[in-house]
Order: C-alpha cells, then sequence, then structure tokens
C-alpha cells in the first residue's frame, strides 16, 4: 500500500494513503462546518443589528391605524 506523510500535533506521521485521505476529509469537513457557522453569526448581526439598535419600541397594530386615518 501506498505510504502517506500527515501533520498531527505539529509532528509529521507516516500513514497509510486511505487514512491519510480519510483525516484531510475530516480536517476539511469540521472546516467547512466553522466555516458555515461564522457566516451565519455574521449574517445574523448584519441582519439584526438594526432591531437591536432602534431607539423606538414597536408599535401596536391600532396606534399604527390610528396614525394612517
Amino acid at each position: 500500500m501506498a505510504k502517506d506523510v500527515i501533520n498531527v500535533g505539529g509532528e509529521e506521521k507516516v500513514v497509510r494513503e486511505d487514512t491519510a485521505k480519510s483525516y484531510r476529509g475530516t480536517v476539511w469537513a469540521l472546516l467547512s462546518v466553522l466555516g458555515f457557522v461564522i457566516i451565519g453569526a455574521i449574517l445574523f448581526f448584519v441582519f439584526f443589528s438594526g432591531s437591536l439598535t432602534d431607539d423606538k419600541p414597536n408599535q401596536s397594530p391600532a396606534k399604527i391605524e390610528e396614525k394612517r386615518n
């Protein structure tokens, strides 16, 4: 079987090729999930920051109708 080198904890280890591919796939999967969480958090704060910093509280529908008439 073919051998490959992976870096684990700052130390290089020689492992089988399928083990190295599995290790790299796991690392990429974890990085992808982390990126998704970070992007989701950024979008959450961008879209909801307006409502978090709103000075006036929400008005009841009755008051909105009064203003409209």
